[in-house]
């Protein structure tokens, strides 16, 4: 794929140097980069264009308050679970046909989920949209790493694509609540079904195919223990969330989880083919970015869950107020997505990771200042400044995961990036979301949450400082 650069020519022994103008993007690059950044704005508009829906949703499907968590975590389940599995078989079979699969299952999917008649339907249709983007989100990213080198055009390709996650999210939330009091819920998972059907068009005109080229065979022991390692963990979990942690199938599936990927770690020390290479895991920066990306997006994501909660059933704010209070942290998202590469151009992809996830932290803590009476001027702030810190965090962890590997390892390195995110998306609810439900009031629960994400944001931010100082 052609990229443009300006011209250049010799200098005079004498002249001074001359500062080098970034590389431009041909057009056909532009278009690769409008369908990668598109498909990826979907998912994340099917995170949260739901969010502001779920009261109503559980009303009219039969949803209680604790059962809400499964219309968010039955996407997430299959979309963290097979990750790696479909990342790995993008690279060996070709990363462009899985993708267009990938789009054509996620746009039939929702609309089962559009026309869904009980809850079993309609998280089905949830579970086949999860299965989709597990496709979607490692391929789409392999494809944007292995199509613009590393370097400022990498940079500026993750930027954009970082920019659309936030602002995909963020859209989301304001339009899940405009779509909810005018049209009613199952208008949010029919505009999946259309935005999906606009990817998939022009896609497989602009996209060139891309695999390895030594087509070892797939990992098969290691594809099936860290799938089925992954699942019965996000299930132990979100069964956990809504009826604890004593429950015998929570603790068989619990125990499994954990053996599972235990197996997985000693089948991919022996394979000649791994599904995840160990000595990739074991470099600093592949360990403690993915540890950033896993703890940004887990927190900010049970975050956004219970504020939704709290400003509806602690406030009383209507759907599109809601999605309003939502629409003000995508518009500074936006404008950190514009800045967060020039921030990272000047002082790294690491530094900014560490300094993302403290800002985060304590901007999130910040929210224990709500109260039951008013909060939403509050609220507003906190999440939004929270959210730039978030944005900075995304793009940083993603450079810092995947710089200096390889082009025939890209679906390794962006299939733990995507796995680390949609893992990330889908235990912090479940893991934090069971303080908010379980607590004496819902607002006792709000602040239990805040507080403990502010605390492990901290945390997290001194100890990525500190594991990357020497990586």
């Amino acid at each position: 794929m052609a990229i443009e650069s300006p011209s250049t020519s010799a200098a005079p022994a004498a002249s001074p140097p001359v500062a080098s103008v970034p590389p431009r993007l041909s057009g056909r690059a532009r278009l690769v980069l409008f369908v990668l950044c598109a498909a990826q704005f979907m998912v994340a508009l099917d995170f949260s264009v739901l969010n502001v829906a779920l009261p109503v949703l559980g009303k009219d499907l039969g949803l209680s308050t604790t059962g809400l968590q499964w219309a968010i975590t039955a996407f997430a389940l299959p979309s963290g679970g097979f990750l790696l599995l479909f990342g790995r078989i993008a690279d060996l079979y070709g990363r462009r046909r899985l993708f267009l699969a990938g789009l054509a299952v996620f746009g039939g999917s929702s609309l089962l989920a559009t026309l869904a008649w009980d809850p079993a339907s309609f998280l089905a249709g949830r579970a086949l949209q999860g299965l989709g983007a597990a496709v979607i989100v490692p391929t789409g990213m392999s494809l944007l790493t292995t199509t613009f080198p590393e370097g400022p055009l990498r940079d500026r390709a993750l930027g954009v694509s970082g920019t659309l996650l936030s602002l995909g999210f963020t859209v989301g939330m304001v339009a899940g609540g405009v779509l909810t009091e005018t049209l009613g819920w199952r208008s949010t998972m029919g505009l999946l079904a259309l935005a999906s059907a606009v990817v998939l068009v022009p896609a497989p005109r602009v996209l060139e195919e891309s695999r390895t080229t030594d087509r070892p065979r797939l990992d098969v022991p290691g594809a099936v223990s860290v799938t089925g390692g992954l699942l019965a963990l996000i299930y132990a979990l979100s069964t956990a969330a809504e009826r604890g942690f004593g429950g015998a199938d929570v603790l068989v599936t619990l125990a499994l989880g954990v053996t599972l990927l235990a197996a997985f770690v000693v089948v991919e020390s022996r394979s000649a083919a791994p599904l995840v290479s160990l000595p990739m895991l074991r470099r600093r920066t592949v360990a403690f970015g993915n540890l950033g990306g896993l703890l940004t997006f887990s927190m900010m994501s049970t975050v956004v869950f219970v504020l939704t909660l709290y400003l509806q059933e602690v406030l009383d704010l209507s759907p599109f107020a809601t999605g309003l209070v939502f629409g003000v942290q995508g518009v500074l998202s936006v404008v950190a997505g514009m800045y967060a590469p020039k921030v990272i151009g000047r002082i790294g992809a690491r530094r900014t990771l560490a300094l993302s996830l403290l800002g985060q932290g304590l901007f999130i803590g910040a929210l224990l200042g709500l109260g039951t009476e008013s909060g939403v001027w509050l609220a507003t702030a906190a999440v939004s400044l929270a959210s730039m810190c978030h944005l900075g965090a995304i793009i940083a962890y993603g450079l810092t995961v995947t710089s200096g590997i390889p082009n025939e390892q890209q679906g390794l390195a962006t299939g733990l990036v995507t796995t680390t995110q949609q893992v990330g998306l889908t235990v912090g609810i479940p893991l934090l979301g069971v303080l908010a439900t379980t607590q004496d009031t819902l607002f006792d629960g709000v602040r239990t949450v805040v507080a403990v994400a502010g605390a492990v944001l901290l945390a997290a931010g001194a100890a990525v400082a500190a594991g990357l100082r020497r990586g």
